[in-house]
């Protein structure tokens, strides 16, 4: 054993008292805790005692080995159980059953293992008859046992136990009742039957491991330990904690529990409830229950189970006992519970406690009306509820009363789910063929390999988009996002075929024109059309926002390009606009697209003023429809940032296109595109970089913006404009492109006899801008943090590129560097302390510098807590967002205020 960890690895409940408590969750897992909580409030709990999740700790660190000292540990810890209970573990006359089950601190249901009836061998099976006087019961924990360790603890196929069973069922149960097509229950089996099975079993086992089944209790229990513990880094567990986003834990605790039997007789029996109705949120005890089972019957299900109502008429005393636990457990928890139950011939005993998982819908009234109820406050309230619950609310989702077997039969791929709900339409190759089918009425699914601004109009016009490459922060994901529409990337084994219009995985192929289904939830994509249905909002939904507006300080404003996107972000509670890309306009439809590809290729400068001039009128509209959808909230308005090769066409036949429409020689066009390669665009000729060169864009923009914010205010509809310079790096840069959009800006005013109140600054997006931030605040009435771009710069890790490598970094059973992927959720012990410190400088200069967020960050709920500790005055986020972020802006206010 390694060197000795003087810790109490080991904490024992049972008789009324408990070592642990509730508030141990951390290190008793949430089993453990539960069951430790439950023995002191007076419920029935069967005894037991729990190695800690520091056992599991250590466990990983030491090469898979035990802290010294364990050992004799867990064995007076046994012995103490043993005389509180009056047994023996493998006694052959009297023996304890033990289960050995997982339990971290955060719930994994049905991640990690569990084993029950430990302590059986060939001799304590008929100990167990004799002392219960029931043959069959002892004959069935027996071959249960036999099941669930070979398969947990030695890893061997179920299926060859099950296939046993059934013959077993078959040839002998069958032939004896003589039935022919009813099921054969597993109680149909006889003693004789279940004698036959467990040699069958043995054998299996022996066969499978070369060694026979284990008869010493304590070889049972420590290869139940090393199972369970083992369980903590299966692949099943592991994902889920991936998907969860579950990180920071020391591992799963192991609970060592005397077992009680549901399975004694129709006296017996096992369920479990929710205090409330996970569905619907309603205040009805609901659940299931199986009689003569143990608990694991009841999860495979095995038998079809009663409602919970029935165990009423069954055993009334039992059904009054188990309502009043529902009562005393929601008084003592303030929560929904979902609790595990057993009746041992006529006595109940409460296995597990835990907060319930719940629909969102029931998310939101349940805990609205616990605050009616007086169980908890409002601010408790909102913190109950999380920003998958509101997500969960808003989009589209595969009807779920579709055949299971059903959606077997259609399934075609999975790949990263980006944004959740659901979608279904026409496959569809090019982003035109996206636009032209939405313009007949029909529903497309753009499906590429991956996308890039040239496709926002079919990216827009389309019901859902599907990528073959990227990850959550890839461009499909980050434009899809902002839009809630339906997206899957990185589907990896997706062949798109763009000459021969077809989409492969494996032997399936699609052709352009099928119909599939995406699930943006899970990632899975299905062949046809399934249908959908849209989640209506609950009432309480209005209750829990209202509350949590009344208790933020930080504003929220949203990202949109477009008045419909303004004005359904005001629908969501948006407070102003935080990034208008005025960039995305130039894709909405062929004219303006032509008319930014005109002004790129143009020669000279006339020429670029002329493309520009038929720019400026669709720009100008544009910003006039986002002013009188903001009704005079801020709109922050920032100025062309990408580099201009994403505007134009880049094969032949397209480029010949464009010479030929614009009457402009082939050669001219082509020469033109070249010389607008970079090597590595996203750090070239862009955003600032494009307005120093050619001031006639910068000109062209902040012209739109006035003349539409003047005319706006002429006709009484309040402005409030905020022209942002993207990517600056120095001050003297800002000052310069300042001074020329200010001048522009009076020129128009003077023109219109309009006056206008507006602001001009900058994003924080390149390093040296954050350590200048006291400089360039001298320019700035305004910092927007880009922690997009400011990430990607900082970490030196391309958001685009970063797929294959990087969830090894945020993968804790491999590298582990990052707890969260930093273009998800902040990077605040990198790009964080950077943000930070050009604060601080900014606001040495400028106390009263109005500071915002505009990146992807600005909707997740830990950079929105970033925000709300260090200053920020408001978060921007995509539409969809908004909500969460109202919500993620109030839990960080109360968090605050309690810190």
């Amino acid at each position: 054993m390694a060197k000795s960890v003087k810790k109490k690895l080991v904490y024992f409940f049972g008789g009324g008292q408990a070592e642990g408590k509730g508030t141990m969750k951390d290190l008793l897992g949430g089993k453990g805790a539960g069951l430790a909580e439950m023995t002191n409030i007076g419920l029935p709990v069967p005894a037991g005692f729990t190695l800690t999740t520091e056992v599991c700790d250590y466990y990983y660190k030491h090469a898979k080995k035990y802290p010294t000292g364990i050992e004799k540990e867990v064995e007076t810890h046994l012995k103490k159980l043993e005389r509180l209970v009056g047994k023996k573990l493998g006694d052959s006359n009297n023996p304890l059953l033990v289960s050995v089950r997982s339990g971290a601190a955060q719930s994994m249901p049905g991640m990690m293992e569990t084993i029950l009836n430990l302590g059986l061998n060939d001799k304590s099976v008929e100990g167990l008859a004799n002392k219960t006087g029931n043959r069959r019961f002892a004959l069935d924990a027996y071959r249960r046992f036999i099941m669930m360790y070979g398969s947990t603890a030695m890893e061997i196929p179920r299926e060859l136990f099950d296939e046993e069973f059934d013959d077993i069922k078959t040839r002998y149960t069958r032939t004896r009742l003589k039935i022919r097509r009813v099921k054969i229950d597993d109680n149909d089996v006889n003693e004789e039957e279940l004698e036959e099975l467990i040699k069958r079993m043995k054998r299996v086992y022996k066969r499978q491991t070369q060694t026979d089944f284990p008869q010493d209790p304590t070889d049972q229990l420590w290869g139940a330990i090393d199972a369970v513990i083992q369980s903590w880094m299966a692949d099943k567990a592991i994902t889920y904690r991936d998907v969860e986003g579950i990180t920071g834990l020391l591992g799963t605790a192991i609970n060592v529990v005397q077992m009680v039997f549901g399975n004694m007789g129709e006296d017996s029996g096992t369920g479990v409830c929710f205090t409330r109705d996970p569905n619907s949120g309603k205040n009805t005890f609901y659940g299931d229950l199986l009689m003569n089972a143990q608990g694991e019957d009841v999860v495979a299900g095995i038998r079809t189970p009663l409602q919970l109502i029935d165990l009423k008429k069954k055993m009334p005393v039992i059904y009054k006992e188990l309502k009043e636990v529902r009562k005393k457990l929601e008084s003592h928890y303030k929560d929904m519970q979902d609790i595990e139950f057993t009746m041992e011939q006529g006595k109940l005993y409460i296995l597990q406690t835990r907060s319930g998982k719940r629909s969102p819908a029931a998310s939101f009234r349940i805990a609205t009306d616990m605050v009616k109820e007086k169980l908890i406050t409002r601010e408790e309230a909102l913190l109950r509820i999380s920003a998958k619950d509101i997500e969960g609310l808003f989009y589209p989702v595969i009807d779920s009363n579709i055949d299971p077997n059903e959606l077997k039969k259609q399934f075609f791929a999975t790949g990263i789910p980006a944004v959740p709900g659901a979608a279904s339409g026409i496959i569809t190759l090019t982003a035109k063929s996206a636009e032209l089918l939405a313009a007949d009425g029909k529903k497309a699914i753009l499906v590429r390999k991956e996308t890039s601004p040239e496709d926002i109009g079919g990216m827009h016009a389309a019901k859902g988009i599907l990528t073959a490459t990227g990850g959550k922060t890839s461009h499909a994901a980050v434009v899809a996002r902002g839009w809630g529409k339906c997206c899957i990337v990185g589907c990896e084994d997706l062949i798109v075929d763009y000459e021969a219009k077809t989409v492969s995985v494996g032997k399936t192929t699609l052709k352009e024109g099928d119909e599939v289904t995406l699930n943006g939830s899970t990632g899975d994509i299905f062949k046809g059309r399934l249908p959908l249905i849209k989640p209506v909002l609950p009432p309480s939904y209005n209750t829990i926002i209202k509350w949590a507006d009344k208790v933020r300080t930080l504003k929220v404003r949203t990202n949109v390009d477009t008045p419909y996107d303004a004005e359904n972000a005001i629908k969501l509670g948006a407070e102003g606009i935080g990034l208008c890309r005025t960039e995305h306009m130039f894709f909405d439809t062929e004219k303006r697209r032509l008319a930014i590809q005109r002004m790129i290729v143009a020669e000279n400068s006339t020429d670029r003023h002329e493309a520009l001039q038929q720019l400026l009128p669709y720009q100008r509209k544009d910003f006039t429809g986002i002013f009188r959808a903001m009704e005079g909230k801020p709109v922050t308005i920032r100025l062309l940032d990408p580099p201009l090769h994403e505007f134009v066409p880049h094969s032949e036949h397209d480029q010949k296109h464009l010479a030929q429409t614009i009457g402009i020689p082939f050669s001219t066009v082509k020469h033109k595109i070249e010389k607008l390669h970079e090597s590595n665009p996203m750090l070239g000729h862009r955003g600032s970089r494009l307005s120093m060169t050619y001031p006639e864009i910068l000109r062209m923009q902040v012209r739109a913006i006035m003349e539409a914010a003047c005319a706006c205010k002429s006709k009484g509809i309040k402005v409030h404009p905020e022209i942002m310079i993207p990517l600056i790096m120095d001050d003297k840069e800002l000052r310069i492109l300042a001074d020329l959009t200010r001048e522009v800006a009076k020129k128009v005013m003077k023109e219109t006899g309009v006056k206008v109140k507006y602001s001009v600054g900058t994003m924080i997006e390149i390093p040296r801008a954050a350590l200048l931030a006291d400089r360039i605040a001298h320019e700035a009435e305004f910092f927007s943090f880009g922690t997009n771009d400011l990430t990607q710069m900082t970490l030196g890790i391309s958001r685009d590129d970063s797929g294959r490598f990087l969830p090894d970094y945020v993968d804790d059973s491999k590298a582990g560097v990052f707890a969260d992927d930093p273009f998800q959720s902040l990077d605040q012990d990198g790009v964080g302390v950077l943000i930070q410190m050009a604060i601080a400088k900014a606001r040495a200069v400028k106390k009263d510098l109005k500071i915002g967020i505009c990146g992807e960050h600005g909707g997740d709920p830990k950079t929105i807590e970033f925000c709300n500790e260090n200053g920020f005055d408001y978060v921007s986020c995509s539409p969809f967002r908004v909500p969460i972020a109202r919500l993620a802006a109030a839990h960080a206010a109360i968090k605050q205020r309690d810190n």
